[in-house]
């Protein structure tokens, strides 16, 4: 999704601070949004809005920092700047699975746009028509649109990010049998009110099919229950998992609900739950206090157990 080819990263132009909250490729366009709510291109995607190669794209970003700069970097920094914004650096550069990714914010992707459409010696019609439409729409509501994301704040890109998963796999449970992931709807809702970021690193069904699956095994549930079996799941392109669509998570006979529901408010929820939420608080995919609303909704006994 975020361009990985190897860019000129200047110290200034790292932010280990931000993240990639939301990121969506939509017609072959690369677009996301950062925890600051920063939305962005990135380079292929801003490359095939302005109808250029890619390398167009990097050559630019490459020799921003020149001095002297280049006619047409000169010419596009000033667009930047026309603007009101800064123009001390193309692009944002961050850290995602051990990788430097680049983001190239609104001002300067409107800035090459317009460069491309008006200025070059090459008019591109592409560009002409993708500065248009993002000048008519304003960038930022147009990304945030695109992924699904809410300026209010992240709640919004939680919800959709669970819409999507819905969407996508509520269907194909075979008849006669029950996924965890609709199953435990509840706990996600619960979770998402409380603000929980829910969301690529953070699939509370995995949690919860791989207890469940060992209980299932240790208690010999197929011989009371019959057999489980595979189902397609699949995860919203933009989330890192969809890489390895379909999955091939289990489903269990519908007469095993009862045991599961049961399972689930009297081990998981009162005796795992707390120790999954505690790890989540360290690792920073959840406040505390929407960990703590969620326990409080489900067991309040559990409550004191997590901090």
């Amino acid at each position: 999704m975020t361009e990985k080819n190897p860019l000129t990263t200047a110290p200034e132009q790292l932010r280990l601070d931000l993240e990639i909250v939301v990121e969506r490729e939509v017609d072959g366009v690369g677009m996301g949004v950062l925890t600051d709510g920063t939305p962005f291109l990135n380079i292929r995607g801003l490359a095939r809005m302005c109808g250029v190669d890619h390398t167009m794209i990097i050559r630019i970003t490459n020799d921003w920092l020149d001095v002297p700069s280049s006619p047409r970097v000169q010419k596009i920094r000033e667009l930047v700047r026309s603007q009101g914004a800064d123009d001390s650096i193309a692009f944002i550069a961050l850290i995602k699975n051990g990788t430097v990714h680049h983001a190239v914010p609104a001002a300067v992707c409107m800035a090459i746009l317009e460069y491309y459409a008006f200025e070059a010696r090459t008019e591109s019609d592409t560009a002409a028509k993708s500065y248009r439409v993002l000048a008519r729409k304003g960038f930022n509501d147009f990304i945030y649109a695109q992924v699904g994301y809410n300026p209010s704040g992240s709640a919004g890109i939680a919800w959709q990010q669970f819409h999507d998963r819905v969407s996508l796999s509520y269907h194909t449970v075979p008849d006669g049998y029950f996924s965890i992931f609709k199953e435990i709807a509840d706990i996600f809702v619960t979770m998402l009110r409380g603000g929980a970021s829910l969301g690529p690193s953070f699939i509370p069904d995995i949690s919860v099919g791989q207890a469940w699956a060992k209980h299932w095994q240790t208690e010999n549930l197929e011989v009371v229950f019959g057999e489980r079996v595979k189902y397609e799941h699949n995860y919203p392109s933009y989330f890192p998992q969809a890489a390895s669509n379909p999955q091939q998570p289990y489903c269990y006979p519908d007469d095993a609900l009862g045991e599961f529901r049961k399972w689930v408010r009297e081990e998981y929820i009162a005796k795992r739950m707390p120790s999954y939420l505690g790890n989540k608080i360290k690792q920073g995919q959840i406040p505390a206090p929407a960990a703590l609303a969620a326990l409080e909704a489900f067991k309040p006994a559990a409550v004191k157990k997590i901090v």
